[in-house]
């Protein structure tokens, strides 16, 4: 399981995504799991870095898994109509 920051904004979205990648490629588990609960401050840049996570998992054949997210997370996900993003695809669930 690998943990979201505090913050994720733009200032924060580089090192944050960074450390995912690195974080995801020592992850020997087929399932990646992304706890959101210590997100507290963040902008449409945290949807950005999630997103290319996800597509990181599925390209080194994992699937992607988010638990704990701010309901203001999903609420920015539904207004950027990528509301998708947080639940599991079907070939997932």
């Amino acid at each position: 399981m690998l943990l979201l920051p505090e913050t994720l904004t733009l200032k924060e979205a580089r090192d944050t995504l960074r450390l995912l990648k690195v974080s995801l490629e020592r992850e020997a588990e087929p399932l990646l799991v992304i706890d959101g609960s210590q997100l507290q401050r963040f902008d449409s840049t945290a949807l950005a870095v999630l997103i290319e996570c996800r597509r990181l998992a599925q390209a080194w054949g994992k699937r992607f898994e988010l638990t704990e997210l701010p309901e203001k997370l999903g609420e920015l996900s539904r207004l950027y109509g990528i509301d998708e993003l947080l639940t599991p695809s079907p070939a997932q669930a």
